[in-house]
């Protein structure tokens, strides 16, 4: 629940306790049992679980949908050139505002059948493989690249080790470290470990409002440090995964409002919102050269965290370095 939404209803009950008292209607109990729901929902426990069940609506907008909507036109196109085409990790060229642009992400469906197909949005190899061909084409034609995060990690399966999973998402962080046109990241829905940033690194990281971005799943974090998967609503605070977590962190620029309910309520808007913010993300990017923008980009990601080193053993290693020169 927003800080704003919080508000509102904490106001609205103040005036119903108002209301209540000056006309003498014993409605105690009940006030007392919306205070404290109102209380627990606000929780960060709950709110941070709040998120991720939006971010897993099956009916929330995917990559594709808003393709549709923001771009005046768009091609997709398919295949790696190695192995195959992933249906998990969409992608192609489109105009955006007036200016040609390369965009990918995961792609999930809307029912059991379109999930199976798209493999519920975790992408094999040969996906991030379609995605770092496509990003070198942008490269070459100076086009800006878009891409679209929206997946609980990469395929875990045997198929994907096979094909390399681990390679494929090393060789796209590397490069994207180095790719020359700007890249502004969305995540529109799940932001899932590794998967998320096989194609998450970028000049400007926006987050969608109901979105959530961490390491490991909740159910994974539960089962794995917790002991006990049904402890993932603990586990979806513990994690600090929320967009406003991430702000704080510097590990995304800004946070992107949806309409009330969440994005499904209103694809029309919260697909304007989200393409005014690209373009004002690629306008103030594109006055940028070359060597500034990557700077900026290396500045950005190795500045994240935080570090801390005994003073004993921070001395002992400045030591050995004087000792090897």
């Amino acid at each position: 629940m927003s800080d704003s939404s919080n508000t509102n209803l904490r106001e609205k009950l103040m005036e119903l306790k108002t209301l209540a008292a000056k006309s003498n209607i014993d409605i105690g109990r009940e006030l007392a049992e919306l205070d404290a729901k109102l209380h627990a929902a606000s929780h960060p426990e709950n709110e941070a679980w709040r998120r991720v069940e939006l971010a897993r609506h099956p009916e929330r907008p995917t990559t594709l949908q808003y393709a549709e909507r923001m771009f005046d036109d768009f091609l997709e196109l398919h295949g790696d050139r190695a192995f195959g085409d992933d249906p998990a990790l969409v992608g192609g060229i489109a105009v955006f505002g007036g200016r040609p642009i390369t965009f990918f992400g995961h792609q999930k469906g809307h029912n059991m059948k379109e999930n199976l197909r798209r493999n519920f949005g975790m992408a094999h190899p040969e996906g991030y493989r379609k995605a770092l061909r496509l990003a070198h084409q942008a490269a070459k034609f100076g086009r800006p690249i878009l891409t679209f995060v929206d997946t609980p990690g990469a395929y875990p399966g045997v198929s994907g080790e096979d094909r390399g999973i681990s390679q494929a998402i090393a060789e796209n962080m590397k490069a994207f470290c180095e790719l020359p046109v700007p890249i502004v990241v969305t995540v529109l829905g799940e932001g899932g470990s590794g998967g998320a940033i096989g194609i998450g690194l970028g000049d400007t990281i926006l987050m969608m409002e109901n979105a959530y971005y961490s390491v490991i799943t909740p159910e994974g974090c539960a089962s794995i440090l917790l002991r006990d998967a049904s402890k993932a609503r603990l586990s979806a605070s513990l994690l600090k995964l929320t967009p406003q977590d991430m702000l704080r962190f510097g590990v995304i620029d800004r946070v992107i409002p949806e309409p009330p309910g969440g994005a499904h309520q209103d694809l029309a808007t919260a697909a304007a919102t989200l393409k005014a913010a690209i373009a004002e993300s690629l306008e103030a990017l594109s006055h940028k050269g070359t060597e500034a923008l990557l700077a900026q980009r290396h500045e950005k990601f190795l500045s994240m965290g935080m570090f801390q080193e005994p003073e004993a053993r921070r001395r002992s290693l400045l030591q050995r370095l004087r000792d090897f020169f």
